[in-house]
C-alpha cells in the first residue's frame, strides 16, 4: 500500500467577490518533500497557505492531510501544521524568550518541557544571545528567524513558510535556508512559497509554478526545464568582434543587441559542438562567450508571457 500523501488537494477553488484567487487547484505532496510554490505576488500562494492553515475556508474542492479531510476546527489536526506567515506574527514589545514562551503555552506546553522547547527554538533561530531583547529592536532577518521558530514549537509534521525571506539580509537569508534544509533532512514536510526563482532552484525537491490561482506546471527542476532548449542564449564578453565575425556568429541563431552587448538566441537546430568548432576555427577563446542555461523564470515567461517578478 502506498504511503499517504502529506497534503493532497483536488479541485480547490476560492473567490473573493469577483476575484477568483484559486481555480481548480490540484496538488499532491509526499511526506518529507520540500515543495516550492513559485509565482509572482498575487498569484494565489498566500490564499492557498491560509486555507491549509485554517484561516479561511475554500469554496470548492477537497483537502486531505495525511489521508484525513482537512478540518480547521480539529485540535489534533492543527498540531500537525506549523505556519510561518508572510506578515511577522510576533509581539514586538515582548522579548524573544517571552514570545516563544507565550506561543508555547498556547500550544499546551508547560514546565520543563516548555523551557526545553524555548531553548531549542532560540538555538534554531540563532538568537540565544538576544533572548532578553525586545523584538522591536530586531532586524528584519532576526524577526523572520524567530517567526519560523515559533511555528516549530509544537513539532509539526508539515511546515508552511509563506515568503519567509522578504526583506531580510543575505546572512539571515542563508541562515533560514540552512534551518529549513536541516528540518527537511530530519523528515519534515515543507511547503515554501516564493517569487524568487533562485530560492526554488536551491531549496526545493519539487516545484509548482503558479499564476492567477492555477498550477501551470509541477515537477522536479530537471523535469520542468525539459520543456525548454538546453541553452537559452549565448552572450559575448568581447565587444570588439568584427562585422564579419558577428555575421558568422549569427548563423547559429537570432542575434540580439542590448546595452552594447550582443546575444544569440540559438536556433532549433543549434549544436554546441558545432559552435565550439567554429570558435576554434576563428582562433577565438571560448571564454569570450557566456552560455546561459534556461531557468524557471524563462519557463514562467514562456507559460505566461510576463516576467516572474511582475
Amino acid at each position: 500500500m502506498s504511503e499517504l500523501k502529506a497534503l493532497e488537494v483536488v479541485g480547490l477553488s476560492k473567490s473573493f467577490g469577483a476575484v477568483k484567487a484559486l481555480k481548480n487547484f490540484d496538488l499532491a505532496i509526499e511526506p518529507g518533500c520540500f515543495f516550492g510554490l513559485l509565482g509572482p505576488n498575487g498569484a494565489g500562494k498566500s490564499t492557498f497557505m491560509s486555507i491549509i492553515s485554517g484561516f479561511i475556508r475554500h469554496d470548492e474542492g477537497s483537502v486531505t492531510l495525511f489521508g484525513e479531510p482537512l478540518n480547521p476546527d480539529a485540535p489534533e489536526q492543527k498540531k500537525l501544521i506549523g505556519l510561518a506567515p508572510q506578515n511577522i506574527a510576533l509581539y514586538k514589545d515582548l522579548t524573544a524568550e517571552a514570545n516563544l514562551s507565550l506561543f508555547a503555552k498556547l500550544q499546551g506546553l508547560h514546565g520543563a518541557g516548555l523551557k526545553a522547547r524555548v531553548d531549542e527554538a532560540l538555538d534554531l533561530a540563532q538568537l540565544q544571545d538576544r533572548r532578553k531583547s525586545l523584538v522591536k529592536e530586531f532586524s528584519g532577518g532576526m524577526k523572520r528567524r524567530l517567526n519560523i521558530a515559533v511555528a516549530l514549537l509544537h513539532n509539526p509534521r508539515v511546515l508552511l513558510c509563506d515568503e519567509p525571506t522578504v526583506g531580510v539580509d543575505p546572512q539571515s537569508r542563508n541562515a533560514i535556508f540552512d534551518t529549513l534544509l536541516k528540518l527537511k533532512d530530519q523528515g519534515m514536510t515543507v511547503l515554501y512559497s516564493t517569487h524568487y526563482m533562485e530560492e526554488a532552484e536551491r531549496l526545493c525537491d519539487r516545484i509548482g509554478i503558479i499564476d492567477h490561482g492555477e498550477i501551470l506546471r509541477e515537477g522536479d527542476l530537471d523535469t520542468l526545464l525539459q520543456e525548454l532548449p538546453d541553452i537559452d542564449r549565448i552572450s559575448t564578453r568581447n565587444g570588439g568582434f568584427s562585422a564579419q565575425t558577428l555575421a558568422d556568429f549569427g548563423r547559429f541563431g537570432e542575434l540580439l543587441k542590448h546595452n552594447g552587448s550582443v546575444h544569440l538566441k540559438p536556433s532549433d537546430s543549434f549544436r554546441l559542438s558545432e559552435f565550439y568548432r567554429w570558435v576554434e576555427g576563428e582562433n577565438m577563446d571560448a571564454r569570450d562567450f557566456i552560455i546561459e542555461r534556461p531557468s524557471l523564470e524563462n519557463l514562467f515567461l514562456q507559460l505566461t508571457g510576463r516576467d516572474l517578478r511582475e
